[in-house]
């Protein structure tokens, strides 16, 4: 299955704190910007904040597994330690999550680590691993 970069734009309520965010905590580089927006390349996909301060808001959550999943949220699937180095780095960085990193449906089908945090506008991201990879589709 060849993978294609997508390209993913969203609403942040300031650009500041979206490059820290962005581009310090998660090393995002940063690409093109304007007064009101910037590019990053998140894992070799390209994601647009967009300043809308009357946009960025909290999600609303779906029962997956026993948590509560925000329903808007975006991430990336990556291999098992790298997964771990983020976790790792984010818990030192002291990032609140709003699920901390585990492992959901042990045992079944698509066993996979997770984790979800916000950006400071709100935006949910989901980073995932797979113990074994072929099964990220499987039903």
């Amino acid at each position: 299955m060849a993978v294609h970069p997508f390209h993913l734009a969203f609403p942040v309520h300031d650009l500041a704190a979206a490059r820290a965010f962005y581009g310090g905590l998660l090393g995002c580089p940063e690409g093109r910007s304007s007064a009101e927006w910037v590019d990053f390349d998140l894992y070799g996909h390209q994601v647009v904040a967009h300043l809308a301060p009357h946009e960025a808001r909290a999600a609303s959550t779906n029962a997956v597994d026993g948590d509560q999943v925000p329903v808007r949220h975006f991430g990336v699937v990556l291999p098992m330690d790298e997964w771990q180095g983020l976790a790792e780095r984010l818990q030192a960085a002291g990032v609140r999550f709003v699920i901390e990193p585990h492992v959901r449906f042990k045992g079944e089908v698509g066993e996979q680590a997770t984790m979800f945090f916000l950006d400071p506008s709100g935006n949910a991201l989901e980073f995932k691993a797979f113990r074994d990879i072929a099964s990220l589709f499987a039903k």
